[in-house]
């Protein structure tokens, strides 16, 4: 069964930074594309920044110079390292993969995981 697990949600204060974590798990053969999204309360799931397979990268507005996305190929695990935090910041952060293909061949045309919570707060 594949899965992806976030890790590494936390409170931190304005002008901080962190770095939350997403570990692809299972019989994985390839994924090409893996990213972040949030969802802050009352509000809809926004993306934050995606990865290829090949390195590409990009980031939505809210991210663009403040976030940075880097992916572990051989190990399934993207990083969005979130730098000069602010209150707004604060939010659920989904991590994402699509297409991702199995070793029994089976495709997941996206899959997501559960999310991990980041408070940005004084």
């Amino acid at each position: 069964q594949v899965q992806l697990v976030e890790s590494g949600g936390g409170l931190v204060q304005p002008g901080g930074s962190l770095r939350i974590s997403c570990e692809a798990t299972g019989n994985i053969r390839s994924i090409n594309a893996m990213g972040w999204h949030r969802q802050a309360p009352g509000k809809a799931r926004e993306m934050v920044a995606g990865i290829t397979d090949g390195g590409s990268t990009v980031y939505g507005d809210s991210a663009k110079g403040r976030f940075i996305i880097s992916r572990e190929r051989d190990k399934n695990v993207i990083y969005l390292q979130l730098n000069s935090l602010k209150p707004e910041d604060t939010a659920v952060y989904y991590c994402n993969g699509v297409p991702i293909l199995t070793t029994d061949g089976h495709q997941y045309s996206e899959l997501w995981g559960q999310g991990t919570l980041v408070t940005v707060s004084s």
